[in-house]
């Protein structure tokens, strides 16, 4: 497991370790400061003038220690002192004496075509304002420069918290962070204004982490193969579950056929599916290992003898949001006392119909929105919910008591008192229609397999980001369909290592 803490996370974290282990911040900073001189030395860059530019905190600070050191080995360093010398912290203003006694020159303007290699060390962590005036024309500056690009601990602009840019963001070609990867760094957009981030190890104690249940994290490849549900020799169909799919509508048979394929391709023993007449045709034409059971009407007694069949349900993909489907999911919620997975139009239909969520009490439930689909169910917009994802989540996840996966560039995934999981699988190939009927479907097979819903959803998460790489290996990230991506969940399991499965 590897943590990711916010900004006031990391900020505890630091204190921590100054006041409890007795390591004074002045060595942190050095130690910081040189972890991006030994990076950048390790790297071919063109060294021929550098530029760092500081601002008046503690990541002004670092930078100020890492001009100092550079200049030290005789290379040619430009210091544009953004913040206010006024306002240093003690270290910072510390750091600048030092630098003083070196060669560095230091200027308060920045000349954008001189450097080789521009250093940002203006805001850290701890930013949580909009970047306006002076700042963000100096952003603007640096941003157009044709230098190799560097960011000390956080690009500026990034907020540690959510990975959104306040106002404007430097764009790094490399970011040197300190102990941890900062959850801001991992969300996007704040991933990609990093660029190739270098975790520096600086003795900072992050153990207090464990604790609290509200840092961040993602999981390493070796703990998600611990989770692949075992293989028995002595089985049968019955062995890996019965899943029931409740899915389609009129013109929709796909989202069906994508639930079902994606399950079976995943491991579940038995499934069928439930779906309108019309699509009955198509379904047992393609997908012949399925059981097809199909509607013109809505059967309220087929439905819960239905629900009383399976150890899982999988709920919602292309079901529509027509009058059949809304008694439909409303029977679901009521009657289901297995796992369920709700997806799609059945999350859109719980968004319209909130008393619904009265229902799921002490059941287990996974629902799986991506971000407009969240946004109705929570009542919030979806720039509110980027601007305070965890928070959002964790609010909506403990009053329903739930475990949702909100997908997005990078998917959170998060239980009632539980922790919340980053998955860094996946590809630009995965933003095709389909897809999530995929990862509902195979979710809902790991549930039917004897997985708890935490785990069936980290797992399937990340199963159908390595099968959406493993896809476009083979195909590139522009032409593969979603049941490319199901077709690829064997070898996506296949490249874990694991002979489980």
């Amino acid at each position: 497991m590897n943590y990711l803490p916010d900004g006031g996370q990391m900020k505890a974290a630091d204190q921590h370790t100054i006041r409890d282990l007795k390591i004074p911040s002045i060595v942190l900073m050095e130690r910081a400061a040189r972890a991006c001189v030994d990076f950048i030395g390790e790297k071919d860059f063109d060294l021929s003038h550098i530029c760092v530019v500081c601002g008046s905190g503690n990541n002004g600070g670092d930078g100020f220690a890492v001009a100092r050191m550079l200049a030290e080995k005789g290379l040619k360093v430009t210091v544009v002192l953004a913040g206010n010398p006024e306002h240093f912290t003690d270290e910072a203003a510390y750091q600048f004496s030092l630098l003083e006694k070196t060669e560095a020159s230091v200027v308060d303007q920045f000349a954008a075509d001189e450097y080789s290699i521009v250093i940002d060390a203006v805001f850290g962590v701890g930013l949580s304002r909009v970047i306006t005036g002076k700042y963000a024309i100096l952003l603007e500056q640096m941003n157009h420069s044709k230098a190799i690009k560097v960011a000390v601990d956080i690009p500026s602009g990034i907020s540690t918290d959510t990975g959104v840019v306040m106002g404007i963001a430097f764009q790094a070609d490399y970011t040197v962070t300190f102990q941890t990867a900062k959850v801001g760094l991992m969300l996007e957009p704040g991933k990609s204004y990093a660029g190739m981030l270098c975790v520096a190890d600086i003795g900072i104690d992050t153990d207090i982490f464990a604790e609290d249940i509200r840092v961040a994290c993602t999981l390493d490849q070796s703990e998600y193969i611990r989770m692949l549900p075992v293989r028995k020799e002595d089985s049968n169909k019955g062995t890996y579950g019965r899943l029931l799919v409740i899915a389609g509508s009129k013109g929709m048979s796909g989202a069906a056929y994508l639930n079902a394929l994606s399950a079976y391709r995943m491991g579940a023993g038995l499934v069928r599916i439930y779906t309108p007449e019309v699509n009955r045709a198509i379904l047992q034409q393609i997908l012949p290992e399925a059981i097809v059971t199909s509607y013109d009407s809505y059967d309220e007694e087929e439905l819960i003898e239905l629900l009383s069949w399976a150890d899982v349900v999988c709920v919602g993909s292309g079901l529509g949001t027509g009058e059949d489907s809304v008694r439909i999911m409303h029977a679901v919620m009521k009657h289901v006392n297995v796992p369920c997975v709700v997806d799609a139009d059945g999350l859109n239909i719980l968004a319209r119909n909130l008393k619904y969520l009265e229902q799921i009490g002490d059941k287990a439930f996974v629902f799986t929105p991506h971000m407009k689909e969240f946004s109705r169910l929570t009542g919030k917009s979806v720039e509110e919910i980027r601007m305070a994802r965890m928070n959002v989540l964790r609010e909506f996840t403990e009053d329903h008591g739930v475990t949702c996966v909100l997908k997005d560039a990078r998917t959170v995934i998060l239980s009632k008192n539980g922790r919340a999981y980053v998955n860094l699988s996946g590809t630009s190939a995965l933003a095709k229609a389909g897809s999530g009927d995929v990862l509902a479907g195979m979710i809902a097979a790991l549930l039917a397999q004897g997985l708890g819903c935490s785990e069936a959803a980290l797992l399937g998460v990340y199963l159908h980001g390595c099968a959406g790489e493993c896809a476009a290996e083979k195909m590139g990230c522009y032409s593969i369909l979603a049941r490319d991506i199901a077709d690829a969940i064997g070898k996506a399991v296949m490249k874990q290592g694991e002979t489980k499965i």
